[in-house]
């Protein structure tokens, strides 16, 4: 009996393999030198987030401090969404961003960096274990050694969208335009060509 027992455990182990390999992140002491591992620092609160696909996703911020880099006042955060580690970002919630620059106007988000979610209730905020301060004594600690910071403010797309296909009516004109501009070309070839 305890030979089927043990068998049993055994199985559900390896065919529960997941639960073996929890997300782990390590400790880390907020300090300056780990406010340094990072591009950009902010306080922001989620205004949309798109569901998961291929275990990458996004989720766009407005940000209401930055403490470090430069960003506008609604910032893409990318994160990956499929490992062990990963989390929900709902709209509505409100963070503690630390990511590093992936373009100008988005970053990329590890989930064992130091982000953390704010909680109504602190008895919920599991963040305590592993960043070793509270959601408040953060804050406090970036506004004093970091500072607030100005955030940009949002510049008109000059360029417009790239690759938009002309519609119907702007197809035909292109063409027409093309077809009397090559015959144009050809009867003046042929009068200044003799």
């Amino acid at each position: 009996m305890k030979r089927k027992i043990y068998i049993l455990t055994l199985l559900a182990l390896i065919t529960n393999h997941s639960a073996l390999f929890a997300c782990q992140c390590p400790f880390t002491n907020l300090s300056m030198e780990e406010c340094n591992k990072y591009e950009i620092i902010f306080l922001g609160k989620i205004l949309s987030a798109k569901p998961c696909e291929n275990n990458k996703s996004e989720a766009i911020f407005q940000i209401s401090e930055l403490y470090k880099g430069i960003a506008h006042a609604t910032f893409k955060i990318l994160f990956d969404c499929g490992t062990e580690c990963s989390q929900n970002f709902n709209p509505g919630e409100q963070w503690i961003i630390y990511a590093k620059y992936k373009r100008v106007d988005d970053a990329r988000m590890d989930w064992c960096s130091r982000s953390r979610k704010y909680f109504k209730n602190e008895k919920e905020d599991f963040y305590l274990i592993q960043n070793g301060k509270t959601y408040s004594e953060e804050l406090t600690f970036l506004r004093k050694n970091l500072g607030s910071h100005t955030v940009a403010k949002e510049t008109p797309k000059l360029m417009g969208e790239g690759n938009m296909l002309p519609t119907p009516t702007e197809t035909i004109i292109y063409i027409l335009c093309s077809i009397v501009g090559i015959v144009l070309f050809y009867f003046l070839v042929r009068k200044f060509l003799k």
